[in-house]
């Protein structure tokens, strides 16, 4: 149970990022390969439901984990070797992150994309 309950964790993370195309890129191999195509169709339909529902804020976290650690016990105890797989989904989607930097000219000149101190000579075609 502490392995899908942890999954399922891992599952409503990377709902909760935005994340939703990794994640059902996860769900769709550990189904693919160890579950009927049905099961696997169930699985990304309940995944899309829940990232549409939390986006909508129609569904509370915590019935995202319990459904999804219901459905991974499942899952696990008919197929016991997918048991690594679903340990994968424990950990968390990767953070995005966003670089915020400053940049400071001085001088006089145009200033692309780093800083510069002091002038900046541009030759023309006539100072060739």
């Amino acid at each position: 149970m502490a392995v899908s309950t942890g999954a399922a964790s891992g599952v409503l993370s990377y709902l909760l990022q935005g994340q939703v195309d990794a994640v059902r890129t996860r769900i769709s191999t550990i189904f693919r390969h160890r579950s009927t195509p049905q099961e696997e169709t169930a699985a990304l339909q309940l995944l899309e439901e829940h990232a549409a529902a939390l986006a909508r804020r129609e569904v509370t976290q915590r019935t995202i984990t319990d459904t999804w650690t219901e459905l991974l016990a499942a899952f696990l105890a008919a197929r016991p070797d997918a048991r690594s797989d679903i340990e994968q989904l424990k950990t968390a989607a990767p953070t995005k992150t966003v670089s915020i930097g400053s940049q400071h000219n001085h001088g006089s000149g145009a200033f692309i994309g780093s800083d510069h101190y002091g002038d900046i000579n541009i030759n023309t075609r006539d100072d060739r």
